[in-house]
């Protein structure tokens, strides 16, 4: 059907009135604690949705309907082992960084291990974060290409900039509070268009299932126990139960414990249980959120009559459901669902920023001597300083990705899965023992990364191993380190 000026006006409506809003609520921030921070005062509930909002890329809204479109809903098997690790995290890690009053999550570092360390981790999170953030960013100019045929510079453009906008005015409050507005109208955008298919299929949902099922397709699938005919077949195997399982718990125990783009917004509430509501919030939500999307891809599935890629005239499952939204959508509705994209993508880019603005100035920057002995009006000019830096950095950054043949979704997971091991290893060897040191923890820390790039390098091991093995290969080396007294 394409799109047509009602499509364009509500886009346009809703990328002006979150830049307007987000620098409103954001108000006056005094300190670099209002703005990163929030003033460590914001409700537990907008945090836990501020999370599942930064979390929830373009990644998931068009990536994982295209996993279970080709394939099954064996990915739900990830997000069950990421509701487990949220929980050990609100358990363990929690407590403990409210217990220091920490200001990242490598405050922690600095504190148990010294300020080298924090350094270092702190610059292992900016560059991990940017050339994820990267592909997020990417991401999210696919959908927006396909439908309105901008170039993907200029799409990226035009989510960077007006998240930007609202970032560098509002500081961490205007991130959490559009975080909410976006959840909701990219739920609101993805379930019109499952409304609208459903409504389609003469049979609705038992068209759903019979498509599913026709022909041996057992997309219906969830639990893959598959244990393979030797070791390396099984580490192998993609979304295997025990891998998804532990790599589920593995990477949210880094993603929720170590790294700031999710710690910043734990570390905003009133005091450590709120911190954990908004955790145990986003653990539900997560699951459910992920189940809906996966079942969104079956219904496409139903609505194309179980067609494959090529049939489609598509290089990728990542552009199915842009597909469906361009050639299927009335006017108004088009518009609202891409909203809903834009939504998903804003929210992300924003946490990414605000995170890598934050772990730049109060790990790296301020700790200096000069930086110390700021005044408020100068901490808040440095603060929106590298916000601004960091919101150019990102918008160039995506540029540089040009292929949309691989899912974007298993692709983010990858990168962030090569130094996750490390630093969830370094983060254990703090909470877990009080034998470690600083030279202890470095050595683990070395041995983690180099360890990962020979299994990237050499093996075909399935990404979902890849932090559990670092974080492994960091906490034995700490431990032997430290026992035979470094």
């Amino acid at each position: 059907m394409g799109l047509n000026w009602i499509d364009y006006a509500i886009i346009a409506v809703y990328l002006v009135g979150v830049a307007w809003i987000g620098t409103r609520i954001g108000g006056r921030q005094q300190s670099s604690r209002d703005y990163f921070l929030g003033g460590r005062a914001l409700p537990w509930w907008a945090v836990g949705l501020s999370v599942v909002a930064s979390e929830t890329s373009t990644l998931t809204f068009i990536s994982v309907p295209g996993l279970a479109y080709q394939g099954n809903l064996h990915f739900l098997q990830l997000a069950l082992g990421y509701f487990v690790g949220r929980c050990l995290v609100a358990l363990f890690f929690i407590p403990a960084y409210y217990h220091g009053e920490l200001e990242t999550a490598y405050d922690f570092i600095g504190k148990r291990f010294g300020l080298p360390l924090r350094r270092l981790t702190s610059s292992v999170f900016i560059v991990t974060r940017v050339l994820a953030s990267g592909v997020r960013l990417f991401a999210s100019a696919i959908p927006l290409h396909l439908i309105t045929g901008l170039s993907y510079p200029a799409s990226i453009l035009l989510i960077g900039v007006f998240t930007l906008i609202y970032t560098y005015m509002g500081g961490l409050k205007a991130v959490v509070a559009m975080d909410v507005v976006q959840t909701f109208i990219y739920l609101a955008g993805a379930a019109v268009a499952m409304a609208l298919i459903l409504n389609h299929l003469p049979q609705g949902w038992e068209d759903v299932v019979r498509f599913s099922t026709a022909a041996g397709a057992d997309k219906l699938s969830v639990l893959n126990p598959f244990g393979g005919a030797g070791l390396m077949e099984w580490l192998t195997s993609p979304y295997t139960l025990t891998g998804s399982l532990l790599g589920g718990i593995f990477l949210t125990m880094a993603s929720h414990g170590t790294d700031q783009l999710l710690v910043q917004r734990l570390l905003a509430c009133r005091n450590a249980r709120e911190s954990q509501r908004a955790l145990l919030l986003d653990a539900a939500v997560i699951v459910l959120q992920f189940a809906f999307f996966l079942m969104l891809g079956l219904c496409l599935f139903a609505f194309y009559g179980g067609a494959d890629l090529t049939q489609l005239g598509l290089k990728s499952s990542d552009q199915v459901f842009p597909k469906f939204i361009v050639e299927q959508l009335p006017s108004g509705l088009a518009g609202l669902v891409i909203a809903g994209v834009l939504a998903s993508a804003m929210g992300t880019l924003s946490s990414a920023i605000s995170s890598l603005a934050s772990s730049t100035y109060l790990d790296l920057f301020r700790i200096s001597k000069r930086a110390r002995a700021f005044d408020a009006r100068q901490e808040m000019f440095w603060s929106r300083t590298f916000t601004l830096l960091w919101g150019l950095a990102l918008i160039g950054g995506a540029m540089l990705f040009t292929d949309t043949r691989n899912p974007v979704v298993e692709l983010g997971l990858r990168i962030a899965s090569v130094t996750y091991g490390s630093l969830l290893g370094i983060f254990f060897l703090g909470l877990l023992s009080k034998r470690p040191k600083s030279g202890d923890a470095l050595a683990g820390f070395l041995a983690g990364i180099p360890a990962m790039a020979l299994v990237l390098t050499l093996t075909r091991v399935d990404y979902t191993w890849h932090t559990l093995i670092g974080c492994l290969v960091t906490v034995g080396v700490g431990h032997v380190r430290a026992r035979l007294g470094g």
